[in-house]
């Protein structure tokens, strides 16, 4: 069975669930590869644990120096000695970049957003703003894959998990956009964003106020995110934004509060599994594509479900 590399991202040892969502997704295809940029740390356990059969360890001083193209360049270069059935990483801004990249170099054929990928390669994807899902697959060369954060179920499959470490050259041409400086972001204890398995988001009709929105997230574990209207407000960070100029997300619940549910944010959010809409507009259009509707004002519906579930 031909290899399939995997994009892992692993930090200070601790393996991120998409890492083990695409590892799941590998399997069907062939058998996966984990590639970090890095070490692997006591992640690597946990790779081999959801099917790694190897995981290739690539350090070089370029990935933390210089924005995704030295990434692209040593996948290249792993790519050649592999001779992969695919590649999958997950859909972020940087992977989405390096995937294009590396689609370049290797002159094949790359398909982004994916929300699900068959043993043939063949994807689904949902696209124009989440209104029509298709199927595409690859027809040149390697395929290259990114997925949707929270598209598969991750399951654990032991395999051998054997570290090693690959030797890669990172050309000058590779080093044209170094990183000059970064920004912590302050720790919330919440889950990020793009992972969580349940994201709670705010809009307009929090008036500014996302006290309600945060401590209902809190109660239930989930990421907090917010409307292009609360954003534009200033009511809450870009970085939190969920739609099409924003985040997409695809968790297992989604509950927006206060949005109307505007084409722009409908496809942020649209692929989630189940959609809970809490506005006191009953004519909101989010409430189209509601599994649970709830008409009422968020600041007196989320403050009694907090307490219902605090006091559980």
């Amino acid at each position: 069975m031909s290899n399939v590399l995997v994009v892992a991202e692993v930090s200070g040892g601790v393996v991120s669930k998409p890492t083990l969502e695409l590892l799941t997704a590998a399997r069907r295809i062939g058998e996966p590869v984990a590639v970090v940029f890095g070490a692997a740390g006591e992640g690597a356990a946990t790779l081999g644990e959801y099917g790694a059969t190897r995981v290739v360890e690539v350090n070089d001083p370029a990935f933390a120096e210089y924005l995704v193209a030295p990434q692209a360049e040593a996948l290249a270069q792993l790519a050649g000695a592999e001779s992969p059935a695919a590649i999958l990483l997950a859909s972020s801004l940087d992977n989405k970049e390096i995937a294009g990249r590396l689609a370049v170099k290797l002159d094949c054929g790359v398909i982004t957003d994916a929300v699900d990928i068959a043993a043939d390669g063949t994807t689904t994807q949902s696209v124009f703003a989440g209104n029509f899902t298709v199927q595409a697959k690859v027809t040149k060369g390697c395929p290259i894959v990114t997925l949707k954060p929270n598209s598969v179920a991750p399951e654990a499959a032991p395999a051998a998990g054997a570290v090693e470490q690959a030797s890669v050259t990172i050309s000058d041409a590779a080093k044209g956009a170094r990183i000059t400086s970064t920004q912590e972001k302050a720790a919330s204890g919440r889950p990020e964003l793009t992972e969580a398995a349940i994201v709670v988001s705010g809009g307009r009709g929090t008036g500014g106020d996302f006290s309600e929105v945060e401590a209902f997230a809190d109660t239930i574990k989930a990421a907090v995110g917010a409307s292009r209207a609360a954003v534009d407000a200033g009511w809450y960070p870009h970085s939190f934004q969920v739609g099409q100029t924003g985040k997409t997300v695809s968790p297992q619940v989604y509950v927006a509060a206060g949005i109307s549910g505007a084409i722009q944010h409908r496809a942020g959010m649209q692929t989630s599994k189940n959609i809970v809409v809490v506005n006191k507009d009953e004519e909101a259009p989010l409430f189209e594509i509601a599994d649970l509707g709830v008409v009422g004002d968020l600041h007196k519906v989320l403050p009694a479900a907090t307490e219902i579930l605090k006091n559980r």
